[in-house]
């Protein structure tokens, strides 16, 4: 896939959420004393004809400075770590882009430029994550990987809303999934529940997820 299109998935998840919250939405917590904010989150994917299993991402930041290491996400057993500079703004609008570069390895072998970037208006966000990954092993292996949420968060501890991803860590007749999630949040931890296709019991599944801030 060349890298054209993957500017073109950056858009496509967006249509399908107007279809992988606080999980994935940068969770908000002061920094530590030593100026380093931590957040981590659990994913378990329950699918009906494919063997379930379980991915994490964890963050570190400081300042402008974004670090990122992640688990069964790119592909299953393998492993990826990220490094990326954040830009932020806005007043009424508040908006954050981190572009990142990161290394894949494990079962895949590759190079994984992307981006994450949010916007927020009153009870109202949008966020997506993309990554092109450049296969070092099989170059036609080579893929675009994005997951987009369109959320409401009517109350301080409710979060919810339209989630769209586009994967190659498990096998599906769709290029790109989408459904609507749902998100709890207890001071620094979120209980999140996912389900993906909730029109084709041939495609659906579901993910719950647990992510902690500190």
């Amino acid at each position: 896939m060349r890298l054209s299109t993957f500017a073109a998935v950056l858009l496509m998840p967006a249509l399908c959420a107007a279809q992988e919250g606080a999980n994935h939405v940068p969770l908000q917590t002061d920094a530590s004393a030593s100026g380093w904010a931590f957040a981590a989150t659990g994913y378990y994917y329950a699918l009906d004809d494919q063997d379930n299993y379980f991915s994490a991402i964890a963050t570190a930041d400081r300042d402008a400075l974004h670090l990122e290491a992640r688990y069964n996400y790119e592909a299953i057993d393998s492993a990826s770590l990220f490094a990326g500079w954040a830009f932020a703004g806005g007043d009424s609008v508040s908006w954050e882009i981190t572009p990142i570069i990161g290394a894949v390895m494990g079962s895949k072998h590759g190079i994984a430029p992307g981006l994450e970037a949010s916007a927020a208006y009153g009870m109202v966000d949008f966020y997506i994550e993309a990554e092109y990954v450049v296969d070092l092993d099989v170059r036609d292996d080579s893929f675009t990987y994005a997951w987009s949420e369109l959320g409401l968060t009517p109350l301080a501890w409710l979060r919810f809303g339209l989630v769209g991803q586009r994967s190659r860590a498990y096998d599906s007749e769709r290029d790109i999934q989408r459904g609507g999630f749902a998100q709890l949040t207890a001071g620094r931890f979120t209980l999140g529940a996912y389900v993906f296709n909730p029109d084709d019991s041939a495609d659906r599944f579901a993910i719950v997820s647990f992510g902690a801030s500190f």
